[in-house]
């Protein structure tokens, strides 16, 4: 196989809790090949190996549990880049009050408080604090290495926005997944946006409708017939249009707009599939009918 001429890799290391994942995730939505808790050691190796596999573009994120000596590191990072290798590395990093916020949050524990060894001048039951300052002082040489960017201050979303801003990447168009669901069975879990239609004319008391579905034509045409059907259409339309360029601005993916009615059959499986080619012109679209899945219908 050809060797990919200028393959772009991003080294991402700084401090545990400082947004690595975010900027991961970030360059991952955007085409990027992603390597997370990556041991800097082998780095070359993996390179290596992913050129031979055809990836044009890498990101790797490392954190003390794989740290080397910074010297060494920068060996490491001399000899991909004559190999033709366009990198970038980027070191995050913020403030110990705001790191220990954040894992307050999230309660998860510092990756250094379990399996450090002395040899890294870590101990087992070191406080947060503790890990964190010590972390920081073994990374001390790697912000030479890089881009330094302080995240104390930093939303999510301002952090995808400078990442994306840095490596002059192109943003991924948002993605809309309509979905229709029954109510008796529960409101599904990724809905994003949620919108109520079981106030529109019921076809299911319709005897010829019943047994159909909201893309049925018989179905079609008594829904487009009914003025609160049109008028509920167009408003939830209406507010998508308004709001949806506000969610492209926070860098996110994918938006699940789901609609409900009683059974999930008629109205809501009508009101996402006329959503769905109404912003089909414009953005991303799928659409899904969990209920009608359910039922093997769709």
């Amino acid at each position: 196989m050809t060797l990919l001429v200028s393959p772009k890799l991003v080294l991402l290391t700084g401090l545990s809790g400082s947004g690595k994942s975010v900027v991961l995730k970030a360059l991952e939505d955007t085409g990027y090949f992603c390597v997370d808790n990556l041991p800097i050691g082998i780095l070359g190796e993996l390179v290596g190996t992913l050129r031979l596999q055809g990836h044009a573009r890498m990101a790797v994120a490392a954190d003390a549990r794989g740290a080397v000596d910074a010297g060494g590191l920068g060996q490491t990072l001399d000899a991909i880049r004559s190999a033709g290798v366009d990198l970038t590395v980027l070191f995050l990093t913020a403030s110990s009050d705001v790191l220990v916020h954040r894992y307050s949050e999230t309660r998860r524990r510092h990756p250094l408080s379990h399996g450090a060894t002395a040899e890294q001048g870590f101990r087992d039951g070191q406080s947060l604090v503790e890990c964190i300052e010590a972390e920081r002082e073994l990374l001390a040489d790697y912000a030479a290495l890089g881009i330094v960017f302080d995240t104390s201050d930093v939303r999510p979303s301002g952090l995808r926005a400078w990442v994306r801003e840095l490596l002059a990447l192109k943003p991924s168009p948002l993605s809309l997944l309509f979905q229709s669901f029954a109510y008796k069975e529960g409101v599904p879990l990724d809905s994003d946006l949620v919108f109520d239609v079981r106030c529109l004319p019921n076809p299911f008391y319709e005897q010829e409708l019943r047994g159909l579905t909201g893309k049925d034509a018989k179905v079609i045409r008594f829904l487009e017939e009914k003025p609160a059907v049109a008028a509920m259409v167009e408003e939830i339309g209406g507010f998508l249009e308004r709001w949806l360029p506000h969610y492209q601005q926070e860098q996110r993916s994918c938006l699940t707009v789901t609609l409900g009615c009683t059974g999930g059959q008629h109205r809501s499986v009508y009101c996402a599939e006329t959503l769905a080619r109404r912003f089909g012109k414009t953005w991303p679209v799928m659409v899904r009918h969990r209920s009608l899945l359910r039922r093997g219908l769709d």
